[in-house]
C-alpha cells in the first residue's frame, strides 16, 4: 500500500472519523491497493458544515484582493508540486503520465489564477433613480457550498469548483469521487499552506451516502455536481427540498461533424482527441462522428492507421498514449457496449478488445475502438459509454446532419470541421449544445464557460459566468429626501 491511511480534511487539518469505516482505492493499471480512505459519516458532515460556517465568517469579510492573493499562492504551490501530484493522479485514475503532467494539475492552477484575478474585480451596479433616490446592488456570496467531483479529472474538477466559489467569498465542502480520492486532500493542504483560513475548504471522503448528506443538509446553500444524468436528477430533486442552488455538469453523447471540405488530418486528430484522450473518459467527448459520405473512406483510412499507432501501456511510462480505465467494473461496462455494437451490426474497424499483453493483464486496458457502419438507433450511438469507443456515421447534406446531431437527449458539446467558416458559424448556431468547437475539439480554456443543455446539465463552470452561480444579488434603495405617505 503506497499512500497509507487518508483521512478527511476538516477545519484546516486531517481528522479521525468516529466510525473508523474505511474503503480502498486501487491502481486500475495494476490492481494494487494504493491507500485506505476513511469514510465520512454524520459526525464528519456536521463538523465540516460547522467548520465551513466559521471559515465563511472570516473569508467573506476579506477583500477580493486579499482572497485573490491566497488563490494565486495556492496555484503556485500546485505548480511546484506538479510532478508529484501528477504521479498520484495517474496511479489513482489510470491516465497516462504525459496527460496528468501537462493538463490535470496545471489546468487547476490556471483556474485558481483566473479566479484570483476575478476576485479583485467583482463589482456591483449603481442605479440613478432621480433627484430623490438612488439604488445600488451588492453581489454577495451564498455561504457554505458543496462540490461533488467526478473520477475522471479529480484535482482539476476540485479546482474548477473551488476557485470560483472561494473567489466570490464562499466556503466549500468538497467530496471527491470514491474511485479517485487521493489528490483532493493535497489541494486542501495547498490552500492551508497558502494561508486560507481554516474551514474555508474542507474535503469529506466516501461513497454516495456522503453526497446525499451534503445535498440534504440545510446548512449548505448550493451544490455543484459533476456526474452522470441520473445522479443529476436525484441531486436536483433533493436540493429542491431546501431550495438549494444547483450547478449540474452531466454526461453527453456529443456530435462531431466532418464536412467534405475539411482538412482530413485535422479532422482525424480532432476525432481522436474527442474519443481517446484519457481513454475516452471525458464527458464532452464527440463520440458520434458524422463524416460526409464523399470523404468517409479517406477519413477512416487515416483514422485506422493513427489509432493503431497509439501506444497502450503502463500509465507511468512517458511514451504511453492510452492508459487504464478507472476500474475493472467500468472496463466490463465498456466491453459490454463493444459486444452490443457488434451484435447490433456495426462494423468493427479497429480495436474492440481488452489489452492483456504482459503486465497489462492485471489492469483495465481497452484498445481504442472505432465502429463504422453505424446507424442512429444503435445503443452504442445513443448511450454514453465513457470509454475509448468511437462511432462513425455517414451523412449527405447539412440540414440532415444538423437534425441527426440534435436528435439526442444530451447537449453538452459539439464540434465541426470545415474550411467554410460561414457554414461553420451557421451550423454551430443550430446545434443544441452548450460547449462547441470549430476546427478543434475538447479544448476548454478557463476563460470560456463550460456546460451543457438538455440532460447534460444546468449552469456553467469557468469564465465570469461562474460568478453568477456562486453569488446572489442584493438590491438597496437609498432615499435622499423625506417620505410622503398617503395616510
Amino acid at each position: 500500500m503506497r499512500y497509507g491511511l487518508v483521512k478527511n480534511h476538516i477545519g484546516g487539518r486531517f481528522v479521525d472519523t468516529v466510525s473508523r469505516e474505511i474503503f480502498q482505492t486501487v491502481d486500475p493499471a495494476t490492481g494494487e491497493v494504493l491507500a485506505e480512505i476513511e469514510q465520512a459519516g454524520e459526525n464528519e458532515i456536521e463538523a465540516a458544515v460547522a467548520a465551513a460556517k466559521a471559515g465563511f465568517a472570516v473569508w467573506s469579510r476579506m477583500t477580493g484582493a486579499e482572497r485573490g492573493r491566497i488563490l494565486r499562492r495556492t496555484a503556485e504551490i500546485l505548480r511546484g508540486k506538479n510532478a508529484a501530484l501528477a504521479e498520484i493522479e495517474t496511479r489513482d485514475t489510470g491516465k497516462p503520465i504525459q496527460e496528468t503532467l501537462a493538463v490535470d494539475i496545471l489546468s487547476g492552477a490556471d483556474c485558481l489564477d483566473y479566479f484570483a484575478a476575478i476576485a479583485a474585480t467583482l463589482t456591483s451596479e449603481h442605479v440613478d433613480l432621480g433627484p430623490s433616490a438612488f439604488g445600488y446592488t451588492r453581489r454577495e456570496p451564498l455561504g457554505v457550498v458543496a462540490g461533488i467531483g467526478a473520477w475522471n479529472y479529480p484535482i482539476q474538477i476540485a479546482c474548477w469548483k473551488a476557485a470560483p466559489a472561494l473567489a466570490c467569498g464562499n466556503a466549500m465542502i468538497f467530496k471527491p469521487a470514491e474511485l479517485t480520492p487521493l489528490t483532493a486532500p493535497h489541494l486542501a493542504e495547498a490552500f492551508r499552506e497558502a494561508g486560507l483560513p481554516d474551514g474555508v475548504f474542507n474535503v469529506v471522503q466516501g461513497d454516495a451516502r456522503v453526497g446525499r448528506a451534503l445535498v440534504a443538509h440545510p446548512g449548505i446553500r448550493k451544490v455543484s455536481l459533476t456526474g452522470e444524468a441520473g445522479t443529476g436528477r436525484l441531486v436536483m430533486a433533493e436540493a429542491a427540498r431546501t431550495l438549494k442552488h444547483v450547478t449540474l455538469e452531466l454526461g453527453g453523447k456529443s456530435p462531431l461533424i466532418v464536412f467534405e471540405d475539411a482538412k482530413i488530418e485535422n479532422a482525424v486528430a480532432g476525432a481522436m482527441l474527442g474519443n481517446f484522450y484519457s481513454a475516452g473518459e471525458v464527458c464532452s467527448n464527440g463520440t458520434r462522428v458524422f463524416v460526409h459520405r464523399r470523404i468517409k473512406d479517406a477519413f477512416l483510412a487515416r483514422l485506422k492507421a493513427r489509432a493503431e499507432a497509439m501506444v497502450i501501456g503502463d500509465p507511468l511510462d512517458p511514451v504511453t498514449h492510452v492508459g487504464a480505465l478507472v476500474s475493472q467494473d467500468h472496463m466490463e461496462k465498456v466491453l459490454s457496449y463493444i459486444e452490443k455494437g457488434k451484435a447490433e451490426g456495426a462494423r468493427l474497424l479497429t480495436g474492440g478488445h481488452r489489452v492483456t499483453t504482459g503486465a497489462l493483464a492485471k489492469g483495465a486496458f481497452v484498445a481504442p475502438t472505432v465502429f463504422d457502419g453505424c446507424d442512429d438507433g444503435m445503443a452504442i450511438v445513443r448511450e454514453e459509454i465513457f470509454g475509448p469507443v468511437m462511432t462513425v456515421l455517414a451523412f449527405d447534406d447539412e440540414d440532415e446532419v444538423v437534425a441527426r446531431a440534435n436528435a439526442t437527449e444530451y447537449g453538452l458539446a459539439a464540434g465541426i470541421f470545415t474550411t467554410d467558416l460561414a457554414r461553420g458559424h451557421r451550423v454551430i448556431a443550430q446545434l443544441e449544445a452548450g460547449t462547441c468547437w470549430i476546427n478543434q475539439y475538447n479544448v476548454t480554456p478557463i476563460e470560456l464557460p463550460f456546460g451543457g443543455v438538455k440532460l447534460s446539465g444546468l449552469g456553467r463552470e469557468n469564465s465570469r459566468a461562474a460568478v453568477e452561480h456562486y453569488t446572489q444579488i442584493k438590491s438597496v434603495y437609498v432615499a435622499l429626501g423625506d417620505i410622503e405617505a398617503p395616510y
